[in-house]
Parts: structure tokens; C-alpha cells; sequence
């Protein structure tokens, strides 16, 4: 076998600049697992990815360095359409694929006789898959987050019961046309065969307008309509459970009327808190009413956004955005409205204001 300085000035170009996309897109990658999503575990795989693959012996980088030629290189000014985009998904999207088209080509470059003293062909191949689970899981949680940053704003539920009779995609397309960020669909009555239609026609109407749909208490309607999310009770499946079955990208709410609960919800893998009722309701007859006091004691308590729910109207709304709730749930005021669209849109108005 030759020895490593047979290998041509060409063939240590190409390696040098790949192991150098790998460096800066590893890089890149774990800066947004750790910057933008605080997750300890993706950082430390892509760290430990970024380390293992970049170390090797100094003689040999000392050949790349002798062979790089930055001001020669005729790739400095040429640039692919949509490479100024900078949303953290595409930035994910594109540096993954940097990286693993940069391993490929290290697999293959180090099966050339010279190369392989320094490099590990399998090395590269391995990390390249490891690399495309990464890949998927940082950028489910990316858009998990980007889901979560929807939330601030007028909560809708759309219950069933509360309709009398009355289209629910027609009400949920008054609401979002007054101003509803986030659609939840509630229903103690119908059969799920029933609700399965009602569900994936609201599921439809929110993605074509870029509205968060959220499925009350069941877990198979949330994965039978791509949901962007579950809310769920305390007395509905645990958290964890919830948590471990839904995708990645999904998120999950939890109904609290405690601090200690919403203390567990979050460390359970809740996304949001839901607080209430913090008014007397007719929506719930049996909801316990727990006051602005105890939504300043969980605000006090949790980091998770949380959405109020219970009597809200228009004449309290801002009382209970400065009270520390991001968004506030509503039924009644809404869905008993003579004008369903006016009714959002004020009280919409009022918590976008308070905001």
C-alpha cells in the first residue's frame, strides 16, 4: 500500500473540503440543538459526531492545509437559488444534507490507496446514517417548537355540544376569520366513527390557513387527522404516555388546576398548560373555579406557555393576559354569539392587545 504523500494534491483538495463542510455544518446543527432547542441530547450526539469524524493524525492535516488553495477555488462565488434562506428548518434541511453528501463522498474517497491509513471508510458510512436520524428528530422538534410559538393568541374550542346543531367547520371558519390562532376540537357525545370527519375537515380548514388544530382527550383522532396536537384532562391518558405516542412534532397540552399539577405537567412533557376555570362557566358545570390568583401562582410556578380557560369574555380578557396566560380559551362568549366572527374578533383584538 502507498504511503500517504502518493496521494495527489488534487485528492487532498476534495478531502479537505468535505471534512471542512462536515466540521461547519455538524457545527451549525448543533448550535440549533443547543441554542434553539436547549436539548442536551441531540448536542452531545452531534458534538460527539463532530469530534470523531474531524480527529486524526496532524502529518496528514498538515498535507490537506499544504494542498488547500481558498483564493483558486472557482466554487467561492458560485451560489445555488434559495441558498440566502435562513428559516431554522431549511438551515436544518440543508446543512444535514451538506454533511451526508460530504460522508458519502469521504466513504468513497477513503477507499483510495494511501487515503485509507488516515481515514475509515465505515467511519464515514456510519455517521452518515446516524446523521439521517438526527436529522429527523432535530427537525421534528423544530417544528414542535415553531407550533408551540403559535399559541399566543384567541383559543377556540369548538365543542360539539355547544353548537346546536350548527356546522363546525362553518363556526371554526367564523372564528378564524375573526381572528382564532388555535382551533381545539371537543366532543364528550359522538361516537369517534362520527368525529372522525368533523375532525379531518377541521384539520383541513386550519393547515390551509395556517391555524394550530388541537384534538380534545383522544389520542388516535390526533394521529388519524395529523393533528398538530392533543389536549388532554387529568383524568385522560397520562402525560408520558400521551407524550411517548405522539410524533415528535406534535404538541401536547395539559388541563391544570394546580400548581403541583402543572409542575408535573411539565416535567411530564407537556407543551402548554391549560388554567381554569378561572371564571364561573356554563361550558362545564362541573369545573372548579380557581381565580386569577392561582393562574399568578402557576405562571410563578412553570416556564410552559399558558392558555386560561373558563368565563373568559371580552370585559375580563385582559385581566387574564396580565395575569400571565399567553392565550385564553373560549366557548360561551364566542360560540353563543349572534355574530360569531364580530364576538373573535373582539375579544381576539383584546388579548393580541395585551400581549
Amino acid at each position: 500500500m502507498s504511503s500517504p504523500e502518493a496521494v495527489s494534491r488534487q485528492t487532498l483538495r476534495i478531502i479537505d473540503a468535505n471534512l471542512n463542510r462536515i466540521g461547519e455544518g455538524l457545527r451549525l446543527l448543533e448550535d440549533l440543538a443547543r441554542l434553539m432547542l436547549n436539548d442536551a441530547t441531540l448536542t452531545q450526539q452531534l458534538k460527539t459526531m463532530r469530534h470523531d469524524l474531524l480527529r486524526g493524525d496532524w502529518s496528514f492535516h498538515r498535507q490537506l492545509l499544504n494542498a488547500r488553495n481558498s483564493p483558486g477555488d472557482v466554487g467561492v462565488n458560485i451560489e445555488a437559488p434559495g441558498e440566502k434562506q435562513r428559516e431554522p428548518p431549511i438551515m436544518v434541511m440543508a446543512n444535514a444534507r451538506r454533511v451526508q453528501e460530504s460522508l458519502r463522498i469521504m466513504e468513497e474517497l477513503a477507499k483510495i490507496p494511501g487515503v485509507t491509513l488516515e481515514l475509515n471508510s465505515e467511519g464515514f458510512k456510519q455517521a452518515r446514517f446516524n446523521l439521517y436520524t438526527i436529522e429527523q428528530t432535530l427537525l421534528s422538534k423544530l417544528m414542535r417548537q415553531d407550533k408551540i410559538q403559535h399559541l399566543p393568541g384567541l383559543y377556540v374550542i369548538i365543542d360539539t355540544h355547544a353548537l346546536k346543531g350548527r356546522s363546525p367547520t362553518e363556526v371554526a371558519e367564523q372564528t378564524i376569520r375573526g381572528g382564532a390562532k388555535t382551533i381545539q376540537l371537543r366532543d364528550k357525545l359522538l361516537s369517534k366513527r362520527e368525529l372522525l370527519p368533523i375532525a379531518q375537515q377541521l384539520r383541513n380548514l386550519c393547515a390551509e390557513r395556517n391555524v394550530l388544530f388541537i384534538v380534545n382527550d383522544y389520542l388516535d383522532l390526533a394521529l388519524a387527522t395529523d393533528a398538530d396536537g392533543l389536549h388532554l384532562g387529568q383524568d385522560d391518558l397520562p402525560v408520558p404516555v400521551a407524550r411517548k405516542l405522539l410524533p415528535i412534532d406534535k404538541i401536547l397540552g395539559c388541563s391544570t388546576t394546580t400548581a403541583a399539577q402543572a409542575t408535573t405537567a411539565e416535567s411530564e412533557g407537556a407543551d402548554y398548560i391549560a388554567v381554569g376555570s378561572i371564571y364561573p362557566t356554563t361550558s362545564k358545570e362541573t369545573a372548579r373555579v380557581i381565580g386569577l390568583e392561582m393562574l399568578s401562582q402557576i405562571r410563578q410556578a412553570v416556564s410552559l406557555p399558558l392558555v386560561a380557560i373558563g368565563g373568559i369574555t371580552k370585559d375580563n380578557a385582559a385581566e387574564v393576559i396580565a395575569t400571565g396566560a399567553i392565550s385564553v380559551a373560549v366557548i360561551s362568549a364566542i360560540l353563543q354569539a349572534e355574530d360569531i366572527e364580530t364576538a373573535t374578533r373582539e375579544i381576539a383584538g383584546i388579548v393580541e392587545g395585551q400581549g
